[in-house]
Order: structure tokens, then C-alpha cells, then sequence
């Protein structure tokens, strides 16, 4: 029997709409070998919601998400908006749906894939074999904490003020993400905070390795964060799974990333403990490519194998995609960002045809 998921596009803003038609596309070919039908329904967020609504985040695309079975997000923001004040940017509008949606804990892999391996800014002996998972805290911590705002002294000097809280429930929550995540696969978890100065860190160490009883076969360590972002750098390899909170795990998550020598190439999935997730690529909207036919959809494709594979336990169709993206590297084919002497250089629209051949020959030496 076919199994038929309703998923939310959000194409956004700058490259979006160029990523998403490539996916959409992948999406379509690769579905009846799988038995699957996709209801693929487009709303607004972002600058392109400014502009028809606004708004960043519309009550109406909110709606339509929290009716979906998945969302599937491309990018926001671009130069145009960033005059606005700030509950109107579009960077407002992704917070809004992930705090609508109840998405607390954001995984986003870093994997040295072999093609790229010379991509990578870092020395080949450091990055080769680089498999890393950061789960990341995203509803939580010093971009939702109370009070905030920019405030004026009795001087008449302004003063901006964020708050960083946690409570012990959010912490539980994404601590068990991390340990069930860490459990399979290589059975490490690593949890990066700055307790040494920070109450909120101290209160997230100590429930993190409370919990650690409950997970007899992941061995549990403890990195402040200053550290661990010079250990990425120093040797990569030692990390399997790292879990942090919001603020960290932004910022760690982007270093991650440039192990790989590309932010193009790596998809997130955002999770709640139930309701639809939001898969997107890392990367942003890069608007001085925008309609240029020169962004990497590989990103957002393997966004969409995440979906796959999280939301729908449709494995077999999120592994056909990920082969049919290696399949594309090891041809040769590369956008700019990942070009290298020997391959072809080829647009988004040309990326997104050679994917499709990979899949239809995946297919055939299959049958």
C-alpha cells in the first residue's frame, strides 16, 4: 500500500525557490519506486512574507505547517531586509515557526564526504573520516530567554540585555535526543558548556550526567565550550555526538560544518516530540547568487533525505538519495562552491539533472 505524506515548502528567500525546484523534483522522481505519494502544498516565510503579508511568519503558514506530516524549508533573509527592526526580519519569522512548531532539538551532521575531502581548509590527515552529530537545544536558552530588549539607564545610556535560562525539563528533553542519538551510532556523547562561569551551564551539566545512568553503553564526557571549539579544530576525529544549548550549538554547529569544506553540502533536521519537523540546509539564502542558476542544491536535497529517513521512517528512499548524490561526485560534477581541478562545473538546474539521471540509473542496476 502507498504511504502518502502531506509536507509544507517553504522556498523563503534569495537561492530558495532554485534549491527547492531541484527537491521537489527529486522528490517526485524517486517517490513511486518507493510506494510513496507526496501532497506538496507552497507557503510564505521570511522576506518574501514581508513583502506579500507584512509579516515573516504568517498565522496562515503557521497553520499549514502544524497540519503537515514534514516541512520542508529552503532559506530566508537577505540584504534587503536587514534595515527592518528586529520582530520583523525574517530571521524572526524562522524563530516563530520553530517555537510554533514545539522544535527543541536540532541535529545537523558534519560528514567528511571522500569527493571533498580536499574541499576542506583543513589538512586531509585531520579531517578524513570527520562523522560528527551536533544535536543543538533550539527553543531554549539566550534567544528565547526573558527579559530581553535594548533599554535606556537612568543616565540615558542604552543597554541591551539577554538572558540565557534553562529549565531542568528543557534540558532532560534534549539530553535524551542526544544519548538516543549518540546510541546509534558510535556510542559517544560529548556535552559542551561553560559551567566553570555560568550558573545556566552548571544546572546543564548536572542533569545531563544525572541522566547518564540511564544510558549504560554511551560513554558521556564534558567539554566547556571555549574548548571544544579549539578541539574541531585540533582533531575532529575524536567526536561522535556532541550536545549543547542554543547559542553554543549555533556557533559550533557552523564550525562543524566547515570541516567539510563546504556549508553547502550539509542538511538539519529540527525535531519536537511530536508534530511535523522542519528540514532545511545550513546555509543561508546567499542573495548575490539569487536567480544566477549557481547555488548547490545538494544541501537541500539531502535536507530532504532527512525527512525521509526522520519523519517518515523511509529509509530505503532517503539511502537512494544520498546515493544518487555521491553518485553525481564521484562523476565529476560540482557547483562553485565545491569546485576542484578535474570536475565539471555545472548550475543548479544542471545539478539537479544529473541528479535525476543518478536516480533513474540507481534504478535500473537495481531491476
Amino acid at each position: 500500500m502507498s504511504q502518502h505524506y502531506r509536507i509544507t515548502l517553504l522556498p523563503g528567500d534569495g537561492i530558495g525557490p532554485e534549491i527547492m525546484a531541484v527537491t521537489v523534483q527529486l522528490l517526485q522522481q524517486i517517490a513511486p519506486s518507493f510506494d510513496l505519494s507526496f501532497d506538496l502544498s507552497e507557503a510564505l516565510i521570511g522576506g518574501a512574507a514581508i513583502d506579500a503579508t507584512g509579516t515573516p511568519l504568517p498565522e496562515e503558514t503557521l497553520e499549514q505547517c502544524r497540519r503537515s506530516d514534514a516541512v520542508l524549508l529552503a532559506s530566508i533573509g537577505g540584504y534587503k531586509w536587514d534595515t527592518l527592526p528586529r520582530h520583523q526580519r525574517p530571521e524572526t519569522g524562522l524563530l516563530g515557526l520553530r517555537a510554533g512548531l514545539d522544535l527543541f532539538a536540532n541535529l545537523r551532521p558534519a560528514t567528511i564526504l571522500p569527493q571533498l575531502i580536499d574541499a576542506s581548509s583543513l589538512k586531509r590527515e585531520i579531517v578524513e573520516g570527520v562523522d560528527i552529530m551536533v544535536v543543538r537545544e533550539l527553543t531554549g536558552g539566550i534567544y528565547f530567554g526573558q527579559p530581553k530588549g535594548l533599554f535606556e539607564t537612568e543616565t540615558g545610556i542604552k543597554r541591551g540585555v539577554n538572558t540565557m535560562a534553562y529549565t531542568e525539563s528543557e534540558i532532560d528533553r534534549i539530553a535524551k535526543v542526544a544519548f538516543d542519538t549518540a546510541g546509534k551510532r558510535g556510542g559517544k556523547l560529548c556535552s559542551v558548556d561553560k559551567a566553570n562561569v555560568l550558573e545556566v551551564s552548571q544546572l546543564w551539566r548536572d542533569r545531563v550526567t544525572a541522566l547518564a545512568s540511564e544510558y549504560p553503553d554511551v560513554e558521556l564526557s564534558h567539554l566547556y565550550v571555549d574548548n571544544a571549539a579549539m578541539q574541531l579544530v585540533r582533531s575532529p576525529k575524536q567526536f561522535d555526538t556532541i550536545v549543547t544549548g542554543n547559542l553554543f550549538g549555533d556557533i559550533l554547529s557552523d564550525a562543524a560544518a566547515m570541516l567539510t569544506g563546504s556549508i553547502g553540502m550539509l542538511p538539519s533536521a529540527s525535531l519536537g516530540a511530536s508534530g511535523p519537523g522542519v528540514f532545511e540546509p545550513v546555509h543561508g539564502s546567499a542573495p548575490d547568487i539569487a536567480g544566477q542558476d549557481k547555488a548547490n542544491p545538494l544541501a537541500q536535497v539531502l535536507s530532504a533525505a532527512m525527512m525521509l529517513r526522520y519523519a517518515f521512517n523511509c529509509v530505503d528512499a532517503a539511502t537512494a538519495i544520498e546515493q544518487a548524490v555521491q553518485t553525481v561526485l564521484d562523476r565529476g560534477y560540482r557547483t562553485g562552491d565545491i569546485m576542484s581541478e578535474g570536475c565539471q562545473l555545472v548550475g543548479c538546474q544542471q545539478m539537479g539533472e544529473v541528479l535525476l539521471q543518478a536516480i533513474v540509473d540507481l534504478n535500473s542496476s537495481e531491476t
